[in-house]
């Protein structure tokens, strides 16, 4: 996916067309089109391919209907058929790219942290706009709770992300309790 950065969003639909659907003749105006800024354009590209593999292993269809930032992070919306472990392997695969875009600066791609202001950005020290990082009790970084579902029931754990491997590592609760 090379290109001008200005046309990232239409490069990364047309890559993807089965996940967007666009139209044959905007690419642009695809439902689910990317609503963020350039720099969670690789961790999207990622996102797509692993849902694409998913789908295609399991035979079914889905389409994103919306991708945004929300809270300094993103959120992906889909609709579509699936078996139910394929429909936990692509909310797996989501949990997993919005927990990246926690840890990667929307504007370039590089390492970032969740920054206060105005509104909830997440970003690198060089595109912070002087926002502070949001605070966080020591040991809970990249701690997230994360929903998934295994034998036809749901679940909640407890995940550290591996921003270098991008993988999640579960983490014992227990273990989280901090002593003040």
């Amino acid at each position: 996916m090379s290109g001008n950065v200005g046309n990232w969003r239409v490069e990364l639909t047309e890559a993807h067309r089965d996940l967007f659907q666009p139209p044959v003749d905007f690419p642009g105006a695809a439902k689910g089109s990317p609503e963020c800024d350039v720099g969670w354009r690789e961790l999207l590209d990622r996102l797509c391919v692993r849902i694409a593999g998913i789908v295609q292993a399991d035979g079914g269809v889905i389409k994103f209907s919306q991708i945004k930032q929300k809270y300094g992070t993103l959120r992906v919306y889909w609709d579509g058929a699936l078996a139910p472990d394929a429909d936990a392997q692509v909310e797996d695969a989501i949990a997993l790219a919005e927990a990246r875009s926690a840890a990667t600066c929307e504007v370039c791609g590089e390492e970032g942290r969740l920054r206060d202001g105005a509104w909830l950005t997440t970003r690198c020290e060089a595109h912070s706009e002087g926002r502070p990082p949001v605070e966080h009790r020591s040991g809970l970084e990249n701690v997230h709770l994360v929903r998934h579902f295994a034998d036809g029931r749901r679940f909640v754990t407890c995940r550290r992300y591996d921003r270098q491997n991008d993988v999640f590592v579960d983490v014992d609760p227990a273990s989280l309790v901090i002593e003040e």
